[in-house]
Parts: C-alpha cells; structure tokens; sequence
C-alpha cells in the first residue's frame, strides 16, 4: 500500500522508533499507528495487544495511587476518619457552631495526621516504650517540679498510664460536686479552678490538678475551666493509686500540694487527707 512507509533501507534508529511508536499506540489504547489492521492475524494481534496494554496501564496506575497514598498514610487516615465525622454531623444535623467546635477540636487533637498509637506501643518492648513516652512527654517532665525532684522510676511510673487528653477555651474539664475519677498534667495552656466563694486561681504549663478528690475518695470540692486551648495528660484514680502504693512518699508530695490549695480556697481537708505532710516537693498552684 502507497500509506505504508517502505523501511527496508532506512536506518536501524528510524525502524526501532516506527516499531516502538506503533507497540504503544496499539499498548495504550490510543489508536492504530499510522495504519490500521488489514488481515484477521493483525486483528487479533492488535486485540490481544490492546488488552494486555489496557491490564497494565491499569495495574500502573493502581501501584502509583498506592505508592503516593502510602507516603502520607497517617493523614489519609485522618482525612478518612474526619469525613466520617462530617457525614455523622450531618445526618444528626448538629447546629453550626457545634460542628465547627468539633472540627476545631479534631484540628488542634491530631493535626492532620493520625495514628493507632496504642497498637503501636503495644507492640514494642517495655524498653522502647517507656523511651518512646519518656521522648513525648520530656517538656511535661522539664516543666513540672513534682517530676524534677523525683525518683526517675515513679516518673517513668506514671508517665506510663497517661492518657493525652484535648479541651477547648470554655470546656468544664471538672466540675464541683462530681466524683472524681481522673486528675490531670497540664502539658501546654491555662485553666481557672472556680470555688463557691467565686476565688479563681490559674494554673498553667507545669501544674497539675484534680488530686484532691483521689487522695480523699470524695466529690470535687471546686470546678476547673479551660481558658485556653490545653493539652492535658489524664490519670485515672486506679493507675494513680496502683503507682502510689509503690511510691508512698510521692503521696505525701500530692498530699502537701492538695492541702494548700484547700488552704488557699478556704476550705476544710476532708478526713482522708492527712495533716502530716512533707513540704519538701510543694509546688505553687
């Protein structure tokens, strides 16, 4: 045929580059080259072709999605989740300033990014773990003198059963009156303590509060607000006492502190605080 360019005398670049530009159009489903099948074994050749360029044009872009959804997996999984949680809003049909607390909240929790952290954790070694929670809570330990002064193993003790907690300006983290199950570790942020008699102390990077309804078994004897946005460890009032009968001179060290504080806001230390405190590990409210 006139179409079909004759190739026999041009040189080996020219045949290679003709050959090469007919295999993929045939490979890649865009066309038939520069001329169509004409025989039934051309027909045939060009399908089984095409089929196979279409599977691994297809397998290609499968493994490169992969690839770039895998170079950023935790804030996939985060994106994951999150549309989750909009499609949750949404079919309760939350008000519009709740949904954008929540999505504030989820912002300032995980950052974009997203982690099965205790799977993680529970899958290394005691060794790697308590230096992996040691690392992540060094600036809680830097900033806190009951951690300063103490003994690096109730510190590895305790930083062990912390659970990182969020909460937003406005957020009650305790109220008055409550039984008390958790205390907390300001890592980052202020809170206000609130009493009956309308005093307000503030307390800030470094502090702690909540140890006075643990020690004593009680209900809280004042209220706490976040008046920032605060990055909190939590400790449940089991682990709390789990670690204490192992440290009881760190008990008086809570003790001490929860006693002046029940000072400052003029209230009585209930029965199950003792008077007999150590004020060697007091730390300024």
């Amino acid at each position: 045929s006139p179409t079909v360019p004759r190739m026999q005398n041009d040189s080996w670049g020219k045949q290679y580059s003709h050959a090469l530009f007919k295999a993929m159009s045939h490979m890649l489903c865009i066309g038939y080259g520069q001329q169509a099948p004409e025989g039934m074994t051309d027909v045939w050749l060009t399908m089984l072709s095409m089929i196979v360029g279409a599977t691994c044009y297809a397998m290609f872009i499968g493994h490169a999605t992969a690839l770039i959804q895998s170079l950023d997996s935790s804030r996939r999984q985060y994106q994951e989740k999150y549309k989750q949680v909009e499609q949750y809003m949404s079919f309760h049909k939350l008000p519009g300033d709740t949904r954008q607390r929540i999505h504030e909240y989820y912002e300032h929790r995980y950052q974009g990014k997203m982690f099965d952290e205790e799977n993680i954790l529970g899958e290394l070694s005691e060794p790697l773990k308590e230096e992996i929670i040691n690392f992540n809570c060094r600036n809680l330990v830097a900033n806190m003198p009951l951690f300063a002064n103490a003994d690096p193993n109730f510190v590895t003790a305790m930083l062990t059963k912390l659970r990182f907690e969020v909460f937003q300006p406005g957020d009650f983290i305790i109220r008055e009156g409550t039984v008390g199950k958790k205390m907390y570790f300001i890592q980052h942020g202020v809170v206000s303590i609130l009493t009956k008699g309308n005093k307000e102390t503030k307390l800030s990077d470094g502090s702690y509060f909540g140890e006075i309804c643990l020690l004593t078994r009680g209900r809280r004897t004042a209220s706490v607000r976040a008046d920032t946005y605060c990055r909190l460890y939590s400790l449940s009032v089991d682990n709390f006492n789990e670690v204490l009968e192992e440290y009881p001179m760190m008990r008086r060290a809570f003790e001490t502190v929860a006693m002046d504080r029940l000072d400052r806001i003029g209230e009585e230390p209930p029965p199950g605080l003792s008077t007999t405190t150590s004020t060697s590990h007091s730390q300024r409210p």
